[in-house]
């Protein structure tokens, strides 16, 4: 039957419709103008009509955007391109410190936000003051191996990944969803980069490949002058691509975190079962303690990707489960790496490294607590799950704020 009569035929049957768009998108589509001209009158196809031509508005709409940001983003990219190279040539002659990198792309990240936001002033100065303020700091630094010096290199990244937060979210930087939003970022940029990196790497062993063909080494010149400013400019292309809320990144993350969440579990306690029989002891082994937080970190980042991931409404599933599962068990860990750095702490004095690890896991311990009881409530239906996010989105401040700390007051307390 001709697929005109079956669009008239059903037309008091929206369910039916609904069907036959799903299973032939494009024969509805060519079919349906007829339908619609043969009845004006009926609401239901008039929102069919509606539905079917409004994404062609919205998109005219979204690739004069695209013709907009995409100039900006370009300039963008070569100017980080450009930047890493000249800073990668100080980093070379040991002028400056390898950290310096990251003002090579992150600023340029941070600028991209302030533009597609347009925040306010006051935000904007504050952006510009506190990245001037850090790259000027970190190279009055002595270029020396000192720990107090190395945590600073360590922790300028994170204190940095707060800033372009705050161009993320612009004038709504208090607010949990706009927060929320920026950690889901993360996860779909971090897919998107590294899809295009990978791809990146294979045309880079090409290309070396076959200029080896002709008795040609290009591979110092190719990274210093090629891959090092390609690997600048896909940061800025990537995050450009994920604020069009392409599909591929956003479809997919969901998947990630309800997979790699029982993954986790079940690995973590097949592992700490495996290091109780063999009798690891973080108090006395220092590598074992540093894996111990390493492994924590790695909790903490897959359970905030889960919460961040999960449905909005108030249906409660095996995933939450799972979430509240794996917060227990990080919680765990986390305070018998706490009792292990009291006990260095206590045997072996303070130093620089002990500091810094005892304060982020004191941190990581609250945020867990937080975390733990507001899913306790939500499993026991006392709330909904935007107390669990806000768990997660309000807490994000304090992780800047002890980067900071570390950053700019250990080289001078530890000097």
């Amino acid at each position: 039957m001709d697929i005109n009569n079956l669009i008239i035929e059903n037309i008091e049957n929206p369910h039916e419709l609904e069907k036959m768009y799903r299973k032939d998108p494009n024969a509805f589509k060519k079919s349906f103008s007829h339908a619609w001209e043969q009845n004006p009158d009926s609401q239901v196809l008039g929102v069919w009509y509606e539905r079917l031509h409004f994404k062609k508005t919205a998109n005219t709409e979204k690739s004069s955007i695209f013709q907009k940001g995409f100039l900006f983003m370009g300039i963008l990219a070569i100017l980080a391109g450009i930047s890493t190279r000249i800073i990668f040539h100080f980093v070379e002659q040991e002028a400056i410190a390898p950290i310096n990198l990251a003002f090579g792309i992150i600023p340029f990240i941070a600028a991209y936000f302030v533009y597609i936001n347009t925040p306010k002033k006051r935000v904007i100065y504050s952006l510009v003051a506190l990245f001037l303020i850090s790259g000027f700091y970190l190279n009055r630094l002595p270029l020396n191996h000192k720990d107090s010096i190395f945590l600073a290199y360590l922790h300028l990244p994170i204190f940095l990944w707060v800033l372009v937060g705050l161009a993320f979210t612009g004038n709504d930087y208090s607010k949990g969803s706009t927060r929320l939003a920026y950690i889901k970022f993360n996860l779909e940029y971090g897919i998107l980069y590294v899809s295009m990196a990978v791809s990146g790497m294979v045309l880079a062993g090409l290309t070396m490949h076959l200029f080896s063909f002709v008795g040609l080494d290009i591979e110092d010149f190719y990274f210093s002058n090629v891959v090092l400013f390609g690997a600048a400019a896909l940061a800025i292309v990537a995050a450009y691509l994920v604020s069009l809320n392409l599909k591929l990144a956003k479809n997919i993350t969901p998947y990630i975190a309800k997979i790699f969440s029982p993954l986790v579990l079940v690995t973590l306690l097949v592992y700490l079962i495996t290091v109780i029989w063999v009798g690891k002891n973080p108090f006395v082994d220092r590598n074992f303690l540093i894996a111990f937080n390493g492994i924590l970190l790695g909790v903490l980042a897959v359970t905030i990707f889960s919460i961040t991931e999960s449905d909005s409404d108030e249906k409660k599933n095996i995933s939450d489960y799972i979430n509240f599962a794996l917060i227990v068990l990080a919680l765990i860990i986390d305070s018998v790496a706490l009792s292990a750095i009291v006990f260095r702490l206590s045997s072996y004095g303070i130093t620089p490294n002990r500091l810094a690890v005892l304060g982020v896991n004191i941190l990581i311990w609250a945020n867990l607590i937080w975390i733990m009881l507001s899913y306790k409530r939500f499993l026991q239906n006392k709330s909904g799950p935007s107390t669990i996010q806000d768990a997660v989105t309000k807490y994000l401040p304090v992780y800047g704020l002890w980067a900071a700390f570390v950053t700019f007051t250990f080289p001078i307390i530890f000097n």
